[in-house]
């Protein structure tokens, strides 16, 4: 996480009526993306064992993006980096907050690449006005499919939540 520390995060939380178990099953789960991620063309195993693990995200416009977690703390999260196969990482962090037997929230918070060698006086206005509004939408959509998923006991359909403009 040290290259990512000056990186400006991007988070976005919900609220579940769901015990942090229920959720920490389905997003610990293998190729769990093919189950609630919106714009998932394709979630496939690379390496998920106890010590390593590691997948590819295909996107429905075809872009795919590798994830190796780096940190995995069973029923409360974990931290990844994604990208390109041998291409320039964003570090994300999914965190889950017990708030009592029977619900929790979930934040999924992105330290992307983007912009990220340049000053912050030069990319402060890119950063807020497209990066941050663009990848707010991409997470909301991503737990709101987690959320969809719980709640109805079924995949949720593509595009759900309107398409978007990186990854539809």
């Amino acid at each position: 996480m040290d290259c990512f520390k000056k990186v400006r995060g991007i988070s976005c939380q919900l609220y579940f009526n769901h015990n942090s178990k229920d959720v920490w099953n389905v997003i610990s789960a293998p190729n769990h993306l093919n189950l609630f991620h919106p714009f998932c063309k394709k979630n496939s195993i690379i390496s998920w064992d106890e010590s390593s693990h590691i997948d590819m995200l295909e996107y429905l416009n075809g872009l795919k993006y590798i994830r190796k977690f780096t940190k995995w703390i069973p029923f409360k999260g974990y931290e990844l980096k994604i990208g390109k196969k041998d291409g320039k990482q964003s570090y994300v962090v999914w965190e889950i907050k017990e708030m009592d037997n029977t619900t929790c929230t979930l934040s999924i918070t992105v330290y992307p690449h983007l912009l990220s060698k340049y000053p912050k006086i030069i990319s402060y206005l890119p950063f807020k006005l497209i990066i941050k509004p663009k990848l707010y939408n991409y997470l909301f959509s991503v737990i709101s499919g987690l959320k969809y998923y719980l709640e109805n006991n079924e995949k949720v359909p593509k595009n759900n939540f309107g398409k978007h403009k990186w990854f539809s």
